[in-house]
């Protein structure tokens, strides 16, 4: 047993209690969702009086009157907001609850652990397509979107994480996802990488992603597997397998699992086209192009 249990005084579990709830119940009623983004944003910010103030028509620099509106997530864009494909009608809510834990994680109570585990995790059951019991999320996960992930229980996911749904990404139930890992669901061509590709990627259960690896997009982690420090997976990883290394390869199954674990020499199968999702564009779809590149070869 490597964990012990913690807990809050009395008034202190009474008091977070309440606050979570009732953001839970506001979010989950039909009140509008960027308004109480702001709301709840405003109060632990600790910022009331000066945007009542801005509200109430007293004079505000420049630097105050963006900051205040700010708390508003629709007067905000995010970098997912630009992509041609996303799901305008699903954006539309998970941008606002996106804000929010983003903006959450950048204030000094994000430090309390016991509060702000508690807070994202009501947070992922308004974001995430689906999220199961008792998962922990630490400082500093980011998403894409956010509505195509799906969690099971128990698992995991510590800071500094980036978990792209561009795609889809399933993640099972007691994954143990480390410091600065990232898991992909959508590439890029080699020649024009305005060209998206996106994927479903998933990470299966009691999976481990150890310190700072990458899971690109459309692979499969296997059931208990693990994936070494700074390991880049670039294939699937069977289950009960232990990959490391750039690109990460399978160099032992762990003890106990050899005789229902795929041989070594069997493992590295690349199936990520068997997971690629196809995505439609709107007709009047204005298209920019950021590069402006020339793609044509030299002659």
């Amino acid at each position: 047993m490597t964990k012990r249990d913690v807990s809050l005084p009395d008034e202190a579990e009474a008091g977070m209690r309440e606050f979570i709830d009732e953001v839970d119940r506001r979010l989950s009623s039909e009140e509008d969702t960027c308004s109480v983004v702001e709301d709840v944003l405003i109060d632990l910010s600790g910022d009331r009086e000066a945007y009542e103030r801005w509200k109430g028509g007293e004079s505000m620099t420049p630097a105050e009157q963006v900051r205040l509106q700010s708390y508003d997530p629709c007067n905000t864009t995010l970098e997912s907001e630009y992509y041609a494909e996303k799901d305008e009608e699903q954006f539309r809510h998970s941008k606002h609850i996106q804000w929010l834990w983003r903006q959450f994680d950048s204030l000094p109570i994000a430090d309390n652990v016991e509060f702000a585990l508690r807070f994202r995790r009501m947070l992922a059951d308004h974001l995430f397509e689906e999220c199961g019991e008792n998962c922990r999320f630490f400082k500093g996960v980011t998403f894409t979107y956010g509505h195509n992930i799906t969690i099971g229980d128990n698992t995991v996911v510590h800071d500094d994480v980036h978990l792209d749904d561009r795609g889809k990404l399933t993640i099972g139930d007691r994954v143990s996802i480390s410091d600065g890992v990232h898991v992909y669901s959508h590439d890029h061509d080699v020649v024009d990488q305005t060209e998206v590709r996106n994927y479903h990627t998933i990470v299966e259960d009691d999976v481990r992603l150890t310190y700072d690896s990458m899971v690109q997009a459309g692979n499969r982690v296997g059931e208990n597997a693990i994936v070494g420090a700074r390991g880049v997976v670039q294939h699937d990883i069977p289950a009960h397998h232990i990959a490391v290394g750039m690109p990460a390869k399978s160099v032992k199954i762990k003890p106990g699992w050899e005789d229902v674990a795929t041989p070594i020499d069997e493992a590295g199968v690349n199936r990520q086209q068997q997971r690629h999702l196809e995505y439609d564009l709107p007709d009047d779809l204005e298209v920019f192009d950021e590069f402006q590149r020339d793609l044509r070869p030299p002659r």
